[in-house]
C-alpha cells in the first residue's frame, strides 16, 4: 500500500464524518457560495512566470516544511509578488492544513485559488466553493473516469475551475475530457517519493493543447521552468521552495523577477 492509497482511506472517513456533522444546505447557503470566481486557466494562459504558490506546512515526504507562517501573511506576500494562483493544502493529517486556510487566504486576497486536496467525493467539490476555492484539484490516480467525468462536471456547474493530476500515461488517456481545464503533471514517483522532470517531457506530447499544461513537484529553480516551457507549459506548481523560508511572498518575488531576467 503506497501513501496515497493509506491517505485515501483516512479521507473516506473524515469525509463521512463532515456530512455528518455540516449538512450540503449549510454548504450552500454560505456567503462565499454566489462569490463570482477567478479562473487560475485564464490567468496562466496570459502569464510570462506561470507561478502557482503553495501554502503547505509539512508533507509526508519532507514532514515538516514550515509551522511558523500565518496564512493571511503569505497569501497577501503571493499576491504582491505577482503570483497566478495560490495553492492552499486543506487535509490535516498528512498536510497539516485546514478548511479555514482556505477561508484565510480568501479573505486576505483576490488570487485564485487552489483547494488542494484529496477529493474522492462530491460533498468536497461543494466545500470547496464554499470556503472561497476557485479551482479544485483532481487526481487522476485515485478516481475512476466515471468519478473524473461526474466530479468536473459539478465544478463546471459551480463555475470552479479543475486542475486534473497525472503520473502516467494510463490516467492521463482515461483523464482527458472537455470538463478539465488544466492538465497537471506531477513529477513525483508515489512508490519512492523520487522526483524527475522527465515526467512532464514525456507526457507534454499526449496532452491536447486544448488544455492548460502544469507542471509538479520539484520545480525549485528557474532552470527547471526554462528547460519545460519548450514542452508547452504553462503553469508551475511551486510549494516547498517559498515555503521553507521565512518569508514566501519575498522568496517568490525574487523568484518571479529572476525568471523575468534569465
Amino acid at each position: 500500500m503506497n501513501i496515497l492509497d493509506k491517505i485515501v482511506i483516512d479521507k473516506r472517513k473524515e469525509v463521512a464524518l463532515r456530512k455528518s456533522l455540516i449538512p450540503l444546505k449549510q454548504l450552500e447557503t454560505s456567503v462565499l457560495f454566489e462569490r463570482s470566481t477567478i479562473s487560475l486557466s485564464e490567468r496562466l494562459k496570459n502569464s510570462t512566470s506561470g507561478i502557482i504558490a503553495e501554502h503547505k506546512r509539512r508533507s509526508p515526504s519532507k514532514s515538516t516544511i514550515n509551522q511558523n507562517l500565518n496564512v493571511q501573511d503569505v497569501a497577501k506576500g503571493y499576491e504582491d509578488a505577482g503570483v497566478c494562483g495560490m495553492s492552499v493544502l486543506t487535509d490535516g493529517k498528512y498536510f497539516g492544513g485546514s478548511l479555514d486556510d482556505l477561508l484565510l487566504a480568501r479573505a486576505s486576497c483576490n488570487l485564485s485559488l487552489l483547494r488542494k486536496e484529496f477529493i474522492i467525493d462530491t460533498y468536497q467539490i461543494l466545500e470547496a466553493k464554499a470556503y472561497g476555492a476557485d479551482v479544485i484539484l483532481l487526481i487522476a490516480a485515485i478516481l475512476t473516469k466515471e468519478e473524473i467525468k461526474q466530479f468536473s462536471e459539478l465544478a463546471k456547474s459551480l463555475d470552479l475551475d479543475v486542475l486534473l493530476e497525472v503520473h502516467n500515461l494510463e490516467e492521463l488517456q482515461k483523464s482527458i475530457m472537455p470538463t478539465i481545464d488544466m492538465l497537471g503533471v506531477n513529477n513525483r514517483n508515489l512508490k519512492t517519493f523520487e522526483v524527475s522532470l522527465e515526467t512532464s517531457k514525456t507526457l507534454s506530447n499526449h496532452i491536447p493543447d486544448d488544455f492548460v499544461k502544469v507542471s509538479e513537484s520539484g520545480i525549485s529553480s528557474i532552470e527547471a521552468i526554462k528547460e519545460l516551457q519548450p514542452y508547452g507549459y504553462k503553469g508551475f506548481l511551486i510549494g516547498e521552495n517559498f515555503m521553507k523560508t521565512d518569508n514566501p511572498g519575498e522568496s517568490a518575488t525574487k523568484f518571479i523577477k529572476d525568471l523575468a531576467g534569465f
